[in-house]
């Protein structure tokens, strides 16, 4: 009996993911542990190796196709010495469902052709797959202005996205505006979801606190002059660091949130937002106050490499009690950022800016940063988040205190 090759759940949360490629073509060989194909999840694209051995007898998903539910059957391997005939009485188990994209790919039946029918004229019909026509319909597309370029001119996902509207008048003497749909990967949907909960059900509060920053940025520099020093540190290397030695300090705000109790970390794991193509990752930095600044530099370093590369592991960016956000290399001032659950706290870093302050009754210029902490208030109260903001902040404006041990 054919080995089945099922969508796999790659992370706890993970509902369906793209089917980006196939390593392995019908008639291949295949041994344990080679690289059979790529999935795109919420967060990456992960690859997939074989655990089975075998021949590749039939693609069942097409690379390219998105939305597979994870135990969707994809793929069928026959064992050694098995005949390719017993693929044709091969019947998958009524629960495994497979993606209507796939019918993209499809031979031409009646079964596989959609006719769709316009105000316009209802006696013309338009044939069009399934997943054309329900793209069609989300995009406010007429069937009847697309060509099809499909076998018999059915219209297919690629005619679909592919199309540019005409100019209408759409009732009136002016033009329709032009216009580009933009599909979202599976990470933005699941940001969009995630945040979109987040703003709706956690009773944010935000703390801003403005750092002084003039004596780290001389340490920073006199660290990177030094002849032996074999790496750059960045102002965002030191923010880890303090943010790692204040969460140790100020425990309460090592939290996350779970309805009925609050789970308080004994070790800071923290998260860094990482800005990548589509979207955004958080890998987690574990155990962050036992590390300096230097090892803090190196590990962010490879976990944003392979973030843009989409490489980075489950485990990478899974968890963490905090969520570090910095987004003054861009030169924002400030911003509140939207806290990830179930953490309970996100700090947003702005730039480090020349500004006019008062220091011992005298006006004086200061390279200062405004820090935002958003805060769960379900599970931290004001005083907690001050306390934390506070004891960051002399950590920062008194850089030598960074490489205390804990």
């Amino acid at each position: 009996m054919p080995i089945q090759i099922l969508m796999p759940a790659l992370s706890p949360t993970m509902t369906e993911g793209n089917l980006v490629k196939w390593h392995k073509a019908e008639g291949d060989t295949i041994k344990a542990g080679q690289l059979l194909a790529e999935i795109e999840t919420d967060k990456a694209t992960m690859e997939i190796e074989a655990v089975d051995e075998g021949t590749l007898g039939r693609i069942i998903i097409p690379e390219g196709t998105e939305n597979v539910k994870v135990n969707a059957l994809i793929g069928l391997i026959l064992e050694t010495g098995e005949d390719k005939a017993t693929l044709d009485s091969f019947k998958a188990p009524e629960a495994i469902k497979i993606s209507t994209a796939a019918a993209e790919s499809a031979p031409t039946t009646p079964a596989t052709l959609a006719s769709t029918s316009s105000s316009r004229n209802s006696d013309e019909r338009v044939y069009a797959t399934p997943l054309a026509r329900r793209i069609a319909t989300q995009q406010g597309i007429d069937l009847h202005d697309v060509d099809g370029s499909g076998p018999r001119g059915r219209i297919v996902k690629a005619d679909i996205e592919n199309f540019t509207p005409a100019t209408k008048t759409c009732g009136t003497k002016y033009p329709a505006a032009a216009y580009v749909d933009l599909p979202m990967n599976n990470m933005r949907k699941t940001i969009a979801k995630r945040l979109t909960e987040s703003k709706q059900t956690i009773p944010h509060f935000y703390l801003t606190i403005d750092c002084d920053i003039d004596k780290l940025l001389a340490l920073r520099a006199e660290m990177n002059a030094l002849p032996k020093a074999t790496q750059k540190l960045s102002v965002n290397d030191f923010i880890i660091r303090a943010c790692a030695l204040a969460l140790h300090e100020v425990p309460e705000a090592n939290a996350t949130f779970h309805d009925t109790f609050v789970r308080q970390y004994s070790t800071v794991d923290i998260a860094v937002a990482v800005a990548i193509d589509g979207g955004l990752v958080t890998p987690v930095i574990r155990s962050a106050e036992q590390k300096q600044a230097a090892t803090l530099s190196t590990e962010m370093k490879s976990l944003a490499e392979r973030a843009r590369a989409g490489k980075l592991k489950p485990e990478e960016y899974q968890g963490g009690g905090f969520t570090l956000s910095n987004l003054g290399m861009f030169g924002i001032k400030h911003f509140g950022a939207i806290i990830n659950p179930p953490q309970a706290s996100i700090m947003a870093v702005g730039a480090g800016e020349k500004r006019a302050v008062v220091k011992n009754d005298q006006l004086a210029i200061a390279t200062m940063m405004s820090c935002t902490l958003s805060v769960d208030h379900r599970a931290i109260d004001g005083a907690v988040g001050s306390k934390f903001l506070n004891v960051f902040k002399e950590l920062i404006e008194n850089p030598l205190m960074l490489f205390q041990t804990v």
